[in-house]
């Protein structure tokens, strides 16, 4: 797995499958790594380049001092497109992969092909939650809001059925280094990219969960009524839908890709 070089941060990437043809590029939700994309990868890897990454505060990337932002991630996202020379991708991001999925659409769209947004929000409107999560985590580390964020993650239903499943996606979310959790959360408490969603002219994908309380289906319709010309695609699923509905998920965004 390479180490890529963002001004500074090495970043953790991992390309896989097919050397010919379309890449995509998958980013994860906060307090995930890259193998929150385990169940999409065995399909996506027959038919794409497939590249994973773990965005810095995460995984085995970098955990460089706050404060970070979203034009920060964006650009890490560039160096490592930069570093594996490659000039195009579909992009595939799920929570905070999304937004930086945003970002890139209007700043650099000359290196989005499709772009997938899924369990996403362009802002909050109150900074209430995060401001308490951060100060949780601050106290008493990420364990003092893992039950809560795994609640909605997940929907109960799937966490009583698939009990193994919910114990590993807990245990990467204890996992995240708790400066880079702290600096994630901070630069979402200020998340406004209402203003960009109009500059996005790649075609676009929204995804959205109907049990989804972190990013409800209106924070989806919002971002599909602002980007010209997107579609929304709404799953029986939490938050994390691309492990809770993960069949269906992967033939949204094989489907979606691969349609002329």
């Amino acid at each position: 797995m390479p180490m890529i070089d963002a001004d500074g941060c090495l970043l953790n990437v991992s390309v896989e499958g097919r050397q010919a043809g379309p890449t995509l590029m998958l980013s994860n939700s906060l307090g995930t790594t890259m193998q929150m994309w385990e169940p999409q990868m065995k399909a996506l890897t027959q038919v794409f380049r497939v590249v994973r990454y773990d965005r810095r505060g995460h995984g085995k990337s970098g955990v460089p001092p706050g404060p970070y932002s979203m034009e920060r991630f964006g650009r890490d996202v560039l160096a490592i497109l930069d570093g594996l020379n490659i000039d195009r991708v579909h992009w595939c991001g799920l929570s905070m992969g999304g937004m930086v999925g945003q970002w890139l659409g209007a700043n650099a769209p000359e290196r989005m092909d499709k772009i997938i947004l899924s369990n996403t929000a362009c802002y909050y409107a109150d900074p209430t939650n995060w401001n308490n999560r951060i100060k949780a985590v601050k106290e008493g580390g990420v364990a003092a809001v893992a039950d809560t964020v795994i609640a909605g993650w997940l929907t109960a239903d799937f966490r009583e059925r698939e009990p193994q499943i919910t114990a590993n996606l807990k245990a990467m979310l204890l996992a995240s280094p708790v400066q880079g959790y702290l600096a994630c959360c901070e630069a979402l408490s200020t998340l406004d990219q209402r203003a960009l969603l109009p500059k996005v002219k790649s075609p676009t994908l929204v995804i959205a969960g109907r049990h989804d309380m972190a990013t409800p289906i209106a924070a989806g319709e919002l971002i599909r009524s602002q980007i010209p010309g997107a579609s929304l695609t709404i799953l029986d699923a939490a938050h994390i839908s691309n492990v809770e509905q993960s069949h269906a998920f992967t033939e949204a965004v094989v489907g979606f890709l691969t349609q002329k």
